[in-house]
Parts: structure tokens; C-alpha cells; sequence
């Protein structure tokens, strides 16, 4: 069997369990020609033990209007503000701080990340969660 030719991988964030034939999904979805219910069926089902988490996909569309897709780890930014407990970042990040999280929640949140990383191991995916935490306004004590 011969390998399927891409024609795009589309990149995008729903609400687990929330999706639906609706802007983003319609939009970034309908131009390539795909069925788009057999996605959000597909993802509604895989994603639904997650409800109420923000979830990136990476669509693969083939050339014969087939897709597969790949469910990555939640925005880092994302599992910040849940173990601070914030709603949304500092709007001034450099002179503001809204909330703070431990040393324990960074490894935490760096376990759950280190798929999705490029960091080498934990002590650097530590460090990149720390940047994004200080990039929200959000100490690290």
C-alpha cells in the first residue's frame, strides 16, 4: 500500500468534548474539502473525558479528502492559570504579578507538557514553564 500525499496539517484549539461543524472548526476545516462532523465526531469522542480543557489538534488532510488527527497537551499558559487559580493573565506583566504558583505545581505542569516540549528533560522543561509563568505576570515561589 502506497503512503497517502498530504495536502495540509491544520493546527487548532478547541474545548474538549465542545467541538462542532462551527467557526473555528467549519472555517479551518472546510476549505480542504473534509467531512467535517466525521472530525468532530471523532474528536468530540476522544476528548470527552477532558471536558472543559482547551485541547490543540494537528489535522493531517491527505490528497483523497481523508484526515487523521493527533491531540497534543493543553497551552501551557492554560494549566498555569488553573493551578493559580486565575481566570486571565497580568495585563502588565513586567511591573504587575496576579498570583503565584509553587515549585512543585512547575514540575507538575512540566511532567504534563514534556511531550510536547523541546526540551531535553525536565530541568529545562522546568525552565520554560517558569518563562511563561513570569511572561504572565505569575511568581514562582
Amino acid at each position: 500500500m502506497a503512503k497517502k500525499k498530504v495536502m495540509a496539517v491544520v493546527k487548532i484549539q478547541i474545548e474538549a468534548g465542545k467541538a462542532s461543524p462551527a467557526p473555528p472548526v467549519g472555517t479551518a476545516l472546510g476549505p480542504h474539502g473534509i467531512a467535517i462532523m466525521d472530525f468532530v465526531k471523532g474528536y468530540n469522542a476522544a476528548t470527552e473525558a477532558q471536558a472543559g480543557t482547551v485541547i490543540p489538534t494537528e489535522i493531517t488532510i491527505f490528497e483523497d479528502r481523508t484526515f487523521s488527527f493527533i491531540l497534543k497537551t493543553p497551552p501551557t499558559s492554560t494549566l498555569i492559570r488553573e493551578k493559580a487559580g486565575l481566570t486571565k493573565a497580568s495585563n502588565n506583566p513586567g511591573s504587575q504579578t496576579v498570583g503565584s504558583i509553587t515549585a512543585a505545581q512547575v514540575t507538575e505542569i512540566a511532567e504534563i507538557k514534556m511531550p510536547d516540549l523541546n526540551a531535553n528533560d525536565l530541568a529545562g522543561a522546568k525552565l520554560q514553564v517558569e518563562g511563561t509563568a513570569r511572561s504572565m505576570g505569575i511568581d514562582v515561589v
